[in-house]
């Protein structure tokens, strides 16, 4: 890679305050992957129910579906630094009480559950603020969609390095080493936030609650059709295909008869893939038609998925799990710089709570479902059946944008004949 392509991939880390975000995160999101797959291989190991370990993910991302539209209300109406800070500081004290609990030999599936609310219920406003934030973060507009790449590329290089460190660790001392050092790493993200020097918004205040607030992001929505149909998709992806990640520690022990370490490598797989796909869109100045590129990473991510579900042979099943992550990870940061560059500043908080919504809020359900499937029908052809479904989901998807793009730009046409001066956006 030569020296102006690589200064180009990096281009948003000269802005100081995403320079120590980026920073802060890389450390605390390697401890963040280590305690989930913990939690995953604990559960269904001690418990060896799929049931269970689908429950567990449910009461983990459940509350950013019945939470998350009012933590969008919240970004947008206060300091998104401060909720952030505070939600970092929430998540520390989480990982802490999972830690003696696990350490201190006190463990009960109902307390992961209990906790895994807890951290969801932490999520569902940490996400809106920590999304939104990103616009604040850097200073030229142009440069968010690589700075939502950039930020993509350290969740997976955090989720390639996090569960295979995890897999050690878990086979030499036991996961409560995991969750211990998940809290430790949140004191780096945590010195960063305080370290920026970022300029307070300006904040309109409005006299309304905050279920009319939730009424007008979705009244938004509807003069929105492109957005609307993007976090419809991610609806529908979230909760068909997502949850395959509740279903590796079966496939890690039962399917190929491994331990924690094999779990890792299944893990680690989709991180290096995702890791590829967002360097990729990272390294990508101005990517045209996005939506079209969404839908195409779709049917990568849930061919590879098929392939997946059926394969033998461990070293292929990795080399398909690659192939997962890199559609998986193009799929949701192109949907993520689709909507933040496509919405307006004031109603950025609510509609990004949406897609959080979407996105954390429908997995959880279809991980329950994909529990209660696998306890039932086994996980190998459950796999196979949410595979078919992401496929028919973007087979539809792909008409019904390409319906959109088509009103919209039929739509600037006519402003352009009515109106020399006339712009609108037709990148979809």
């Amino acid at each position: 890679m030569s020296s102006t392509k690589l200064a180009n991939t990096f281009r948003s880390l000269k802005y100081r305050n995403f320079k120590l975000y980026f920073a802060g995160q890389s450390i605390s999101l390697i401890g963040t992957w280590m305690q989930r797959m913990a939690v995953s291989w604990l559960v269904y190991d001690v418990t060896h129910s799929a049931l269970l370990l689908g429950l567990v993910t449910f009461a983990g991302q459940v509350p950013s579906l019945l939470l998350g539209p009012y933590g969008g209300i919240i970004s947008d109406r206060h300091s998104r630094y401060k909720i952030l800070l505070i939600t970092q500081i929430a998540s520390m004290v989480q990982a802490a009480l999972l830690t003696i609990m696990i350490l201190g030999g006190f463990y009960s599936s109902t307390g992961v559950i209990i906790l895994s609310a807890l951290l969801g219920c932490i999520n569902a406003f940490d996400i809106p603020s920590r999304q939104s934030l990103m616009i604040e973060l850097i200073e030229d507009k142009e440069n968010l969609p690589n700075a939502i790449a950039l930020n993509s590329s350290m969740v997976n290089l955090a989720r390639l390095i996090g569960p295979t460190v995890a897999g050690v660790l878990i086979a030499w001392v036991g996961e409560g080493m995991c969750f211990l050092i998940n809290t430790l790493t949140f004191v780096a993200v945590i010195s960063s936030l305080l370290l920026m020097k970022i300029k307070p918004r300006t904040i309109i205040k409005k006299d309304k609650n905050v279920w009319k607030g939730l009424v007008e992001g979705y009244r938004y929505l509807k003069t929105k059709p492109d957005l609307s149909l993007m976090i419809m998709l991610m609806a529908c992806i979230s909760f068909a295909v997502m949850p395959y990640i509740t279903l590796l520690p079966i496939f890690a022990k039962d399917i190929f008869h491994g331990d924690a370490k094999t779990l890792s490598w299944l893990e680690a797989s989709a991180g290096l893939g995702a890791l590829g796909g967002a360097i990729y869109l990272a390294g990508a100045q101005k990517i045209k038609n996005l939506s079209k590129t969404v839908i195409f990473a779709i049917f990568t991510f849930t061919a590879s998925l098929l392939f997946f579900s059926y394969t033998p042979w461990i070293p292929l099943a990795l080399l398909f799990l690659i192939g997962t992550g890199i559609g998986q990870m193009i799929q949701i940061s192109g949907s993520n710089s689709f909507i933040q560059t496509h919405v307006d500043d004031e109603m950025r908080g609510r509609v990004i709570s949406y897609f959080a919504m979407a996105f954390q809020g429908m997995m959880p359900i279809g991980s329950f479902i994909a529990g209660f499937s696998a306890n039932h029908i086994g996980a190998q052809l459950t796999m196979l059946i949410m595979s078919v479904i992401g496929l028919s989901t973007a087979t539809v998807f792909f008409f019904l944008l390409k319906k959109v793009r088509l009103k919209i730009v039929q739509r600037e046409r006519i402003g352009i004949r009515t109106n020399p001066g006339f712009n609108l956006h037709t990148e979809l």
